[in-house]
């Protein structure tokens, strides 16, 4: 009988399976492609790590998780938030809360991250190998029988956790390894694309407010006259596009609603507390106040200073006309501008650069409750490998916590069991 595990990747997903299973009692060796274990977590929240999100209930983690966030009603129970913030508490992590119930270290610093989940597996027991990659699994009578390297060595083991990640930030290891391991055991691939990724525009001005980020603006996603999403908070100008939170957050609609045909809009509001007759009341009295001034002088209560010579332009009103001598005709095209500045999406940046992937393992063919393979015994999936993927705000990271932990406890109680696969 063979009571050895192997987890193949040390991200997140791959870290808390192996923790939680030498924890149950289990004989666990990680497996990490790279020199260093969590080489994408060091890279999140640029470089500061959101955790989780301090939701207050499963319901609103799984609102929040588009994609199969059903699937994880279970591990949510099963390993919470609270169970979350008390495991890095307890490993010497302080942590604090921010807007949006985003949970961060309190060093801000996402390497004290991967160092407590270190100390863990050190604490636990963990043989952590590194520059180990999986090529094949061997398999015996419809159960795992260990793992076969990239040199043909055979590595015994009666359970198995794939936690590879998907396809985005290649450079981080995440390639697609868990697919292919998934599918030599007939397991069905959704077709990975992109999901939390910035947007490529067809107009170009966007590359001369590069690094220009809009706090607490609307932007409204429109495929022809159709409303795809909607969302509030803050974006940034890149130079290919737009990105930011809130462009990240509805980039999935992007990526699913293009094959659907058709063009699609974002259209930004920049002052959503007011509407139409309100602003142009404010616009108003800045003009009346501004009078003697030349337009393009006159908007720096409306804009960010960078923002001006764009809008100017796209207004279509002489930036050296007079402001007393603009007309209600062109004050209200720049009242409309300001609540509904346009761009059309070319489509999202490719995934690789694509903060989480959307498809992978087929969450049909994995048992909710224990994160096993219906098809093989001894199996297990857990994280990014599987097709969820959330919205940005730590919902992601916490899918990888508690499918992680749920898997290593199966697979550790599976090991204990005298049915062990041979």
């Amino acid at each position: 009988m063979n009571s050895g595990m192997i987890v193949v990747g040390g991200g997140p997903a791959g870290i808390m399976a192996a923790i939680a299973a030498a924890e149950a009692g289990a004989s666990v060796t990680l497996w990490e492609r790279n020199r260093q274990l969590g080489k994408k977590l060091a890279i999140t929240g640029k470089g500061r790590c959101n955790i989780t999100n301090n939701a207050p209930s499963v319901q609103e983690l799984v609102r929040h998780i588009p994609g199969n966030g059903p699937f994880l009603y279970g591990a949510f129970s099963r390993f919470s938030v609270q169970d979350t913030l008390d495991f890095f508490t307890a490993a010497g992590l302080p942590l604090r809360t921010e807007r949006g119930r985003r949970v961060f270290p309190l060093s801000d610093n996402a390497q004290d991250v991967v160092a407590a989940l270190e100390k863990r597996l050190e604490q636990a027991g963990v043989c952590v190998r590194y520059g180990m990659r999986a090529k094949k699994l061997a398999l015996s009578n419809g159960a795992v029988a260990g793992v076969y390297d990239f040199s043909g060595a055979l590595h015994p083991a009666g359970a198995v956790i794939v936690a590879t990640g998907g396809v985005s930030y290649p450079l981080t290891g995440s390639t697609g390894d868990g697919y292919s391991l998934a599918e030599q055991a007939s397991h069905s691939i959704v077709p990975p694309r992109p999901s939390l990724a910035p947007l490529e525009t067809v107009e170009t001005w966007p590359a001369e407010l590069a690094g220009l980020a809009l706090k607490n603006v609307d932007v409204s996603l429109y495929q022809g006259d159709k409303l795809l999403e909607k969302g509030f908070g803050e974006m940034l100008f890149t130079h290919f596009g737009v990105s930011g939170p809130l462009i990240l957050t509805l980039s999935r609609a992007v990526c699913f609603g293009r094959e659907q045909g058709g063009e699609m809009r974002a259209v930004i509001d920049l002052k959503p507390a007011l509407d139409a007759e309100q602003l142009d009341q404010r616009v108003q009295r800045n003009f009346l106040r501004f009078s003697r001034k030349y337009y393009q002088n006159s908007l720096g209560d409306l804009l960010p200073a960078s923002l001006i010579p764009v809008f100017v332009g796209l207004s279509g009103i002489p930036g050296d006309k007079p402001v007393n001598q603009i007309s209600r005709e062109e004050r209200r095209r720049l009242v409309t501008l300001l609540k509904g500045l346009a761009l059309t999406v070319k489509g999202p940046r490719p995934i690789d650069e694509a903060i989480v992937t959307a498809g992978g393992v087929n969450v049909r063919e994995v048992d909710p409750k224990t994160m096993a393979s219906r098809l093989v015994r001894g199996l297990y999936f857990a994280g990014e490998v599987l097709d969820i993927d959330g919205y940005t705000g730590g919902y992601n990271l916490q899918a990888a916590w508690s499918s992680g932990y749920v898997a290593g406890c199966a697979a550790a109680a599976l090991l204990s069991d005298k049915g062990a696969p041979e």
